[in-house]
């Protein structure tokens, strides 16, 4: 739980305050205007489930469907929670069950939207066919190398 919190507050603070943006068959769907690009999605990982698959017009259609009827589900991040948080940090004297409330608090949050964005993803994925989902599981086959790739070194 400690790693999760760290890693939290970290995206929190690094990243500021997460927009109304959401991602949907490949594109990401930013105050209307539509990406290739779909790195920055609701999800604030470094790829995108679908980099590497071509998706068809229908495909791209039916994701964006889904993408606007779950919006409004979409919890955002609370700012007042990020600025207790940074009021703590930044405090004369450091409170550490203060702090560790708060970014118990920001972690829960958190975690329901990241629950929230794997069942958008699941349904999108559901939407590939076969073919599409081979390439899916080879590029994250390859990611899971590079990490661990990493992790060596």
């Amino acid at each position: 739980m400690h790693k999760l919190n760290v890693l939290v507050i970290a995206a929190a603070l690094a990243s500021g305050v997460v927009s109304g943006t959401a991602a949907a068959g490949g594109q990401t769907i930013t105050s209307g205007r539509h990406h290739d690009d779909i790195a920055n999605d609701l999800s604030d990982t470094h790829y995108s489930m679908f980099d590497g698959v071509r998706l068809t017009e229908q495909q791209r259609q039916q994701m964006r469907d889904l993408m606007s009827q779950e919006r409004l589900g979409i919890p955002y991040i609370n700012v007042s929670e990020t600025e207790r948080l940074h009021t703590l940090v930044t405090a004369e004297k450091f409170d550490e069950p203060a702090v560790r409330a708060q970014m118990e608090l920001i972690a829960q949050q958190d975690l329901v939207r990241q629950v929230h964005m794997a069942k958008i993803r699941n349904q999108m994925y559901n939407l590939l066919t076969p073919e599409q989902r081979h390439i899916l599981d080879e590029k994250h086959q390859q990611r899971i190398a590079e990490i661990k790739l990493r992790m060596l070194h």
